[in-house]
């Protein structure tokens, strides 16, 4: 997204893949123009995608919300580094500290499964456990997104989650079984993997 970020062992090093999901939003956001939009980063990390979404969308007030408050002042020092000032920060387990409704909630949760971790190349390995462990079958964050994100959300609000190159069907079908989204469809990143899902409410 030609910006700067600060990383140290207390967050993920971000990926190139992650900016489909920042463009995703932004597109979005050009094409169904409102005078402000409420963007909820979950499990912001470092603040790449909120800060980003700060920066590339004048009208928007950005949320970043992570349980690590270590990756939250490392997402303010990104925040101040970029010169964006239209963001907050909040340090809530998931949904657990979330007062507000948004128009957007956006996602890079930890999905990778946790018996896969120990056999990822060495550089991923020393990133903190926190951000990578997803759980046994790597969805646990996504089934709680699935089950609580239609609640935060304005509507006709938009849900945009990162996922691993493999769980796309997966992911669908937690959003599907709920039966509060709309609207589902799934992009593929740079290399040809799928990459995010995006779904709306009604």
């Amino acid at each position: 997204m030609k910006l700067d970020f600060y990383v140290d062992e207390n967050v993920l090093i971000p990926r190139q893949d992650t900016e489909i999901l920042v463009e995703e939003v932004i597109n979005n956001c050009n094409k169904n123009v409102k005078s402000s939009y409420k963007i909820l980063d979950l499990c912001s990390g470092s603040g790449i995608v909120g800060v980003s979404l700060a920066k590339y969308i004048k009208n928007a007030d950005v949320v970043c919300a992570d349980i690590s408050k270590s990756a939250l002042e490392i997402a303010k020092q990104n925040a101040r580094k970029n010169k964006v000032n239209n963001i907050k920060f909040v340090c809530s387990n998931m949904f657990s500290n979330i007062k507000d409704k948004f128009d957007i909630i956006v996602s890079n949760p930890p999905y990778i499964k946790r018996n896969v971790i120990k056999t990822l190349q060495k550089e991923v390995q020393k990133e903190p456990n926190i951000a990578l462990d997803g759980g046994i079958d790597g969805l646990d964050f996504y089934k709680i997104i699935a089950c609580e994100a239609y609640k935060y959300l304005y509507g006709n609000g938009g849900l945009f989650l990162e996922i691993g190159y493999d769980q796309k069907e997966e992911v669908m079908s937690l959003l599907k079984r709920s039966g509060e989204y709309r609207n589902i469809y799934s992009k593929k990143d740079l290399y040809g993997n799928d990459r995010i899902v995006v779904v709306y409410i009604e």
